[in-house]
């Protein structure tokens, strides 16, 4: 039976955890809905709950980072971004602290808490501070090999993270780079670059694309910041057309990051799939993706009218 991944998350930190003292987790409270609060069997003296106090929550977190230790902050996404921005900037990033944040069930993720938890603005919030990694995995696989290379980078890190089961993407074979993207797929006609949980209705568009001629790579951006430029430009070189696909705004994320990358370096039509500037809403997975116009056939259209633009 497939595991959540916050299953996996917990499972994952409690092997670091054993081996590294310096690993600590601050919560706001939320330690069962994100799954780390079985940890506290065997590492309660290593887990703290500040209660529903976020920005005490990361400040808390860089005072303990100071002291040489690597917190990991997990509450839901928007109380780990836009509600703490102030914190993570000044007592996190612009103090160069070794702080891991963890922002659970991100965008439409969010499905029936609605709207107010739908933080489709994150990771413009993250990536536009200095030095701030942006990752967020796709599947189980990727999260449970990404664990000790987020633990072994020295510096301040958001994770964006889906909490429940998600399509297995890669197997035990795959090998896991955090600054590499991963090619899942070949292609010569157009680019779908996606991440998180875009990343199997892009495949999926992908395949409905083959069967009208349409060959179309596909790219999973696992790390946003700092984002792979050489595989950004690598493929759109090849097939000059690229759609980005993503569970978040199309300003700021990982749209904005591909377009900066081709406006630099080689110019090609970049279309985005993810949320168009507007607020989410209350409702399931199946229902989001097709509200918020994010499912495969929403990829397959835009990809379409990307190779359109070509000529």
């Amino acid at each position: 039976m497939s595991k959540e991944m916050r299953q996996i998350f917990a499972a994952a930190l409690a092997e670091q955890m054993a081996i590294d003292p310096r690993i600590l987790i601050v919560d706001s409270d939320l330690s069962k809905p994100n799954g780390t609060y079985p940890l506290k069997e065997k590492f309660g003296d290593r887990m703290f709950n500040v209660g529903v106090a976020e920005a005490n929550m990361a400040s808390f977190a860089a005072g303990l980072a100071s002291y040489g230790y690597m917190p990991f902050i997990t509450t839901f996404t928007p109380f780990a971004t836009r509600r703490i921005c102030d914190q993570v900037a000044i007592s996190i990033v612009y103090a160069g602290q070794n702080v891991k944040i963890v922002g659970t069930d991100p965008g439409i993720a969010a499905e029936l808490n609605g709207g107010t938890h739908m933080s489709l603005e994150d990771v413009g919030i993250m990536r536009g501070l200095p030095g701030m990694v942006v990752f967020e995995p796709c599947d189980n696989e990727q999260l449970r090999q990404a664990i000790p290379q987020i633990v072994a980078y020295e510096g301040p890190m958001y994770i964006r993270l889906f909490r429940k089961i998600t399509p297995a993407i890669f197997d035990e074979s795959y090998q896991f780079d955090l600054f590499k993207a991963d090619v899942l797929r070949e292609g010569e006609d157009v680019t779908l670059f996606a991440t998180g949980i875009e990343v199997k209705p892009a495949l999926d568009a992908a395949e409905m694309l083959r069967e009208i001629g349409i060959r179309a790579e596909v790219i999973n951006i696992h790390t946003i910041k700092p984002i792979d430029r050489d595989a950004v430009i690598r493929s759109v070189q090849k097939t000059g057309a690229a759609v980005t696909c993503e569970n978040h705004s199309i300003f700021n994320g990982l749209g904005s990051a591909v377009a900066e990358v081709t406006a630099e370096t080689c110019p090609v039509p970049v279309l985005r799939i993810g949320a168009q500037d507007r607020f989410g809403e209350v409702g399931k997975l199946d229902y989001l993706f097709e509200a918020m116009e994010m499912g495969a056939v929403h990829i397959f259209e835009k990809a379409r009218q990307a190779v359109a633009l070509k000529g």
